[in-house]
């Protein structure tokens, strides 16, 4: 059966079950990498991305519905009192033919916001919410209550440093649509122009964004989707010097970059965590080779099965974490994050009211965490964006890769292994950074690349340490390294 078929199918069953559940982030990636690791043809995989013929930016303007005063949201159903900071959520088209339009969400900055940059945040999957994970669940300037019906605001919400924009991409995820089904077949190329073409056109609808400073950041999958479109941003700026996308930085978080790196880093980080055996251990390192060009062995598929079945009650974003439906689940989970937020998240973006107040178009379905659809016809994919890393450490942005520490699916041990493939030589040792008195996690400075871990996080970083999350997030804008206990 296809990945695309049985994604669907489970996200039929939750619809019809009493007890809500549906494809979260690490479902859709995990089968998404389970049918790359096959071979599966569903996936064109190749060493960098393809360079399509480029149209000048000015060609991207789409004829648009909506303004600025449309998109303001006056309240949030349950928004907590004493909001200061100004709310737009709505659509930009980026294909008037196909009726193809994203949803966005933008917080501006809390404080003093007409000086503050602007943030691209972009969850992954492929087909993930960028909105209702990242903006809702993570860094956003609200979390959802139990109740799934009010929110309490984020103390340590990503606002606080910059204008912080949620891009829901490509059309199928969260509340982005297309009137055209074969829109829904896409891929990583897709996705980037798409992106592109949203920001050019976000930008004549909030024209005081033009040329400020621009940072892409991104988690899990959007390791694919931040440098690349970082990397189309730089070529439009090469033939077109007054390009209003003024990007100054990149950083992707526990990312997928490298599909050798990510197979041999997960097992071994099962390994270091006590998590399998010595023997199955060395039974993937004596019979797999995770390189593109190589086959996977019958042994080695043996021994990474026995592996993964290890791993099945363990959840997927922290591996220290209760399980959500867990007997030993309580109030207060040992992670200090519920791992329960998902559901509340999905029973407030469905309903009625609150998306009247986001200006959600009637959209054919509700609103899920992820697409299994989108995830499961993926069409094309590289094996690894390293060479888009390379290109991007040249160019004179800034470029950071962070991961939380434990991360079961997308564990710091595969970005360790991604950078040393680019073997760049360090700057600054590593050395532990602090917030509040406390070692927030590590940090080493190479040429041109900064690497940062978050101590105690989990896949989503900013949602099971939010501080130390923050003040990671404030250095990486502010161009400097993670604060020292000097």
């Amino acid at each position: 059966m296809k990945v695309s078929s049985v994604l669907s199918l489970f996200l039929i069953l939750c619809y019809l079950s009493a007890h809500q559940c549906y494809a979260g982030e690490v479902d859709v990636l995990r089968d998404f990498l389970k049918a790359r690791r096959a071979k599966s043809t569903s996936f064109i995989n190749h060493r960098t991305v393809i360079r399509q013929e480029q149209i000048s930016a000015s060609k991207c303007i789409v004829p648009q519905v909506g303004s600025k005063e449309d998109d303001k949201i006056s309240v949030l159903p349950g928004q907590p009192s004493g909001i200061t900071f100004a709310q737009y959520s709505g659509y930009v088209t980026v294909d008037a033919s196909a009726g193809r339009s994203l949803f966005y969400y933008l917080a501006e900055s809390s404080i003093d916001p007409s000086t503050k940059p602007l943030v691209l945040w972009l969850n992954g999957g492929p087909g993930c919410s960028s909105f209702g994970n990242g903006g809702m669940a993570e860094l956003g300037p609200f979390r959802v209550n139990k109740d799934g019906k009010t929110l309490w605001l984020n103390p340590f919400a990503w606002n606080n440093a910059a204008n912080v924009l949620f891009l829901e991409s490509p059309a199928g995820v969260g509340f982005s649509y297309s009137n055209t089904s074969s829109d829904y077949v896409t891929g990583d190329e897709k996705t980037r122009k798409d992106s592109f073409t949203f920001l050019v056109n976000w930008m004549e609808r909030f024209p005081e964004y033009k040329h400020r400073d621009f940072f892409i950041i991104g988690e899990s999958y959007a390791g694919h989707y931040v440098p690349q479109l970082a990397q189309l941003i730089l070529s439009h700026k090469k033939s077109e010097p007054n390009l209003v996308i003024n990007l100054q930085g990149i950083a992707t978080g526990n990312a997928l970059l490298d599909n050798e790196a990510m197979n041999s880093g997960t097992y071994d980080f099962y390994w270091t965590h006590a998590l399998i055996s010595d023997e199955v251990h060395q039974g993937i390192v004596s019979n797999c080779n995770f390189s593109a060009e190589t086959t996977i062995s019958e042994a080695c598929d043996e021994y990474t099965s026995q592996a993964d079945s290890s791993q099945a009650n363990i959840y997927d974003y922290n591996i220290y974490s209760q399980l959500c439906n867990s007997s030993a689940y309580f109030s207060n989970p040992i992670s200090g994050f519920d791992p329960c937020s998902a559901d509340y998240v999905f029973n407030y973006l469905n309903t009625a009211e609150v998306q009247k107040a986001l200006n959600v178009r009637d959209i054919p379905n509700s609103w899920y965490s992820c697409s299994g659809t989108i995830g499961g016809s993926w069409q094309d994919s590289p094996d690894t964006v390293l060479p888009i890393v390379q290109e991007l450490m040249q160019s004179g942005i800034s470029v950071w890769i962070y991961s939380g520490d434990i991360d079961h699916i997308l564990s710091v041990t595969t970005s360790k292994y991604a950078i040393d493939k680019i073997e760049t030589p360090v700057k600054t040792p590593w050395y532990p950074w602090f917030f509040q008195g406390e070692v927030g996690g590590y940090a080493v400075e190479y040429q041109n690349l900064t690497f940062v871990t978050v101590r105690g996080a989990g896949h989503f970083v900013p949602s099971y340490q939010p501080g130390r999350a923050l003040t990671m997030f404030s250095s990486f804008i502010n161009g400097t390294l993670p604060p020292s206990l000097d």
